[in-house]
């Protein structure tokens, strides 16, 4: 027996070198290599767009830049107008507005500045919604088929996007380095403190023009806001159409080692459970995530964020009850939620909009940062049946 044991010793000893040597022979990633660079521009709620090209189509299309999208798409009335064709497919897609089947343009090429990126299949989804919401047309969402790929830089200072290629790379000193889940969407951990403090996965989520959202789910069973909160209807939008959440605060919200306080919180009602409860709570947007210049580097399953210029900027706290939306050439008044600031001001569906405050720019996005001014009476102008009448609104705070 002490010679079995003995030999048994003496074999694991001989291997030691072996291991070490292995372990010497690792090589470092090559360098990572930037490959373009080109400009960004943000619709409300810091929602990015980028301009791109789609196989032999020869205009340049508006695409939004989303962590939050598993795969690439394309509008169907622009696969329309340029005669892309598409194919059915039984994949099915999942967005608030429910669950459908989308066809698909198969093996095309997404032409960037300075890149091409080769043997991408876009599924095929109505953005009309979405359109109407920003007031330009948008013609697909770049998601996961892209960030797979590549290091990709957001500088929210310059609004300049640079792309790498996989490999290593220096962060910028002064930030923090995420570790999210990466399945086809990043998924981080997240502390709350409101009712009671806790943790909770919730999507990472650049395509959402909000700063944070819950589940209607979530945050039954977690009990996290505190009792006294009375939240607010409002009208929202995104993939699949309108729908009405509740608005709301959390006292706040912690994303890494950086604190955000009193922040503006949707809560949404998952029936298709979009949000994957009970593995995820919700989402952090985009109206969060601007303050940071940030790197996702998909490939090394990383996000380094470095607070930006726009870090401490104030939240949008302003309730008005209205929808507005751009369409056929006008800017109306698509929603008014009952018993709202909206309402109270005598504003009906179908009203035209002529100017918000002092400025007649015909300009959605100009109009809707205008009344995001909580505790101060707005005057607003609107045609109703040819006639123009001047309104009086009063955007109430949430907080």
């Amino acid at each position: 027996m002490r010679k079995n044991i003995l030999t048994i010793l003496l074999i694991a000893n001989s291997l030691l070198p072996a291991f070490i040597c292995r372990a010497q022979e690792i090589l470092s990633p090559p360098p990572a290599k930037l490959l373009t660079r080109f400009p960004f521009k943000q619709y409300s709620g810091g929602v990015m767009v980028i301009q791109a090209r789609v196989g032999n189509v020869p205009d340049t299309l508006n695409f939004v830049l989303d962590t939050g999208s598993g795969g690439i798409s394309l509008d169907s009335s622009t696969c329309a107008e340029f005669k892309i064709l598409s194919k059915a497919s039984d994949t099915t897609i999942t967005g608030i507005g429910g669950i459908r089947k989308v066809p698909f343009v198969f093996d095309e090429t997404l032409h960037l500045t300075g890149l091409d990126v080769p043997h991408l299949n876009f599924h095929v989804n109505n953005y009309e919604v979405l359109t109407s919401v920003y007031g330009e047309k948008v013609d697909g969402i770049i998601g996961y088929s892209f960030f797979s790929k590549y290091i990709v830089s957001i500088n929210f200072d310059s609004s300049i996007i640079e792309v790498y290629s996989p490999g290593k790379i220096n962060y910028p000193k002064g930030g923090s380095t995420l570790h999210p889940v990466f399945t086809a969407l990043p998924i981080q951990w997240v502390n709350i403190k409101d009712r009671k403090k806790m943790g909770y996965n919730f999507y990472f989520d650049t395509g959402a023009g909000l700063c944070f959202l819950m589940s209607e789910q979530f945050a039954q069973d977690s009990s996290v806001l505190l009792s006294r909160r009375k939240p607010v209807l409002t009208q929202a939008q995104g993939m699949g159409g309108k729908l009405q959440m509740r608005l709301t605060v959390v006292k706040e919200v912690k994303l890494g080692p950086y604190r955000f306080h009193q922040v503006p919180t949707y809560l949404y009602d998952d029936a298709y459970n979009v949000t994957s409860f009970p593995f995820t709570g919700g989402l952090i947007g985009n109206d969060l995530l601007r303050r940071f210049n940030m790197i996702i580097n998909y490939p090394k399953r990383e996000i380094h964020l470095l607070p930006n210029s726009h870090f401490k900027e104030g939240f949008d706290y302003a309730y008005t009850g209205l929808g507005i939306y751009y369409e056929e050439g006008k800017i109306v008044v698509g929603d008014v939620i009952e018993g709202s600031p909206g309402a109270k001001a005598r504003f009906l569906p179908g009203d035209e909009v002529f100017s918000v405050g002092n400025n007649f720019s015909h300009n959605i996005n100009i109009y809707k940062n205008i009344l995001q001014t909580a505790n101060e009476e707005i005057r607003v102008i609107v045609k109703r049946k040819e006639e123009l009448i001047i309104l009086h609104l009063y955007p109430l705070s949430i907080r």
